[in-house]
């Protein structure tokens, strides 16, 4: 893999390990270039407008546990060349503590279900696995930090599950480990544990998609029937878009909804280097906020056409804190009132790579901002990494946070231990 350094200028100390942020951008390829922009707000009012919906009252409740989280990433998710030990290595006790002293309220642990099918079948590896989670969730839970299980497979799982359709292994099996997962963790507490089905389905069919949400959501509402669902049931897109894709309200109570956003994406994940379908890595140091007469410099600078283009549309486009309040939040809320269900942001950031700090700071406080106003919970992506919050002291390992990533979070540095 290309370093994701590898900046036009201003270059910056690499990190310790380049990361690949699972999953979202694939849906990059299926969209046209001006769609990477495409309001989504307008999206909303063409839509059918039914009379609002019962408040259920119990998700909204649950959901005041979600208020602001952070990504778990890592540590358990599937990614190539992760080692047992470098996991269990990478986040300990001490970070746990050190989110709930930052102010967090919740924690979002990304997991491999190839490695949670080791312990259905009571492989060792496997019994190992669950019994790491089951401490993360116990001691988060200890620390007065609510626990999402996600489901965070690699691309190749989430291609598989489709075939054979309704009735293929693919799609039986992942049931049959959430129906054990749900059974697993039934003991624990509701208001604090919490199961997503699928991180970023990225299912081309959409009734494919809201069938296996309906089919698994029956599985662990059967197996735990007091804990909270966390589902995206929506289109292939994970964004905003595909939140208000959705249809129908699955048929259960005591469900979240979710989606993810990285809007600006040109912005957000400029210099990525894992991408193939959008150039990324040919623009840095991009401004934000973003104007037709801010970006000319970066134009010249990229080196195709297709990027030319991207970073023009940018700055011609605006992109601010109001933008990003109208063309996601804001919609966000509204589809969530008008369905009386909560809404949940799984993940939010932006790559701290080849980006101005303050900027990135800017960025990420706009989108907390405009979060909060329009009462929605999110998690930041993520808490280490190239999008983190910390890195580990070389010498000590102890988590050094971002001062300023923890003020645009509307958070406070803990006091130094005496």
């Amino acid at each position: 893999m290309a370093s994701a350094t590898t900046c036009l200028e201003e270059p910056k100390p690499a990190l310790a390990t380049a990361f690949r942020r699972p999953a979202l951008l694939p849906l990059f390829a299926l969209l046209a270039l001006p769609a990477l922009f495409a309001p989504v707000a307008a999206q909303a009012q063409k839509t059918d407008s039914p009379p609002p919906q019962k408040k259920d009252a119990l998700a909204f409740g649950r959901a005041e546990h979600l208020r602001l989280g952070v990504n778990l990433n890592r540590w358990f998710a599937a990614e190539k060349n992760n080692p047992d030990q470098r996991r269990r290595n990478n986040i300990t006790g001490d970070d746990l503590r050190f989110i709930r002293d930052l102010g967090f309220d919740h924690v979002r642990l990304p997991v491999d279900p190839l490695r949670l099918y080791a312990w259905q079948r009571k492989d060792a590896a496997g019994t190992a696995y669950i019994g790491e989670i089951d401490w993360i969730a116990k001691e988060a839970n200890r620390l007065g930090l609510a626990f999402i299980l996600d489901a965070h497979p690699s691309d190749e799982f989430n291609k598989k599950l489709p075939q054979g359709g309704a009735s293929g292994e693919s799609l039986k099996n992942f049931a049959a480990l959430w129906e054990a997962l749900a059974a697993h963790f039934a003991h624990t507490d509701p208001r604090l544990v919490f199961f997503e089905i699928l991180n970023e389905p990225h299912q081309p069919d959409q009734d494919f998609n809201w069938n296996m949400h309906k089919l698994i959501a029956g599985k662990i509402r059967a197996a735990a029937p007091n804990h909270t669902i966390i589902a995206s049931p929506g289109s292939r897109k994970a964004d905003i878009s595909g939140l208000l894709d959705i249809g129908k309200l699955l048929p259960f109570s005591n469900i979240i909804y979710t989606f993810h956003n990285y809007r600006p994406e040109v912005f957000t994940h400029q210099g990525a280097n894992w991408t193939t379908w959008m150039p990324f890595m040919e623009f840095h140091y991009l401004p934000y906020p973003s104007t037709p007469q801010n970006v000319v410099k970066a134009v010249d600078q990229a080196g195709t056409a297709k990027a030319k283009a991207l970073v023009k549309q940018y700055g011609e486009e605006r992109w601010d804190g109001r933008r990003i309040e109208r063309e996601v939040f804001a919609p966000g809320e509204e589809w969530s009132e008008r369905n009386g269900v909560p809404v949940y942001v799984g993940e939010f950031g932006v790559l701290n790579v080849c980006v101005d700090p303050a900027m990135r700071a800017q960025c990420i406080r706009d989108m907390r901002v405009a979060m909060q106003k329009h009462k929605l919970g999110g998690a930041m992506w993520a808490y280490q990494s190239d999008f983190g919050l910390v890195k580990k002291d070389a010498r000590s390992g102890k988590p050094v946070a971002d001062p300023a990533i923890v003020k645009a979070l509307g958070l406070a540095m803990p006091p130094e231990p005496r």
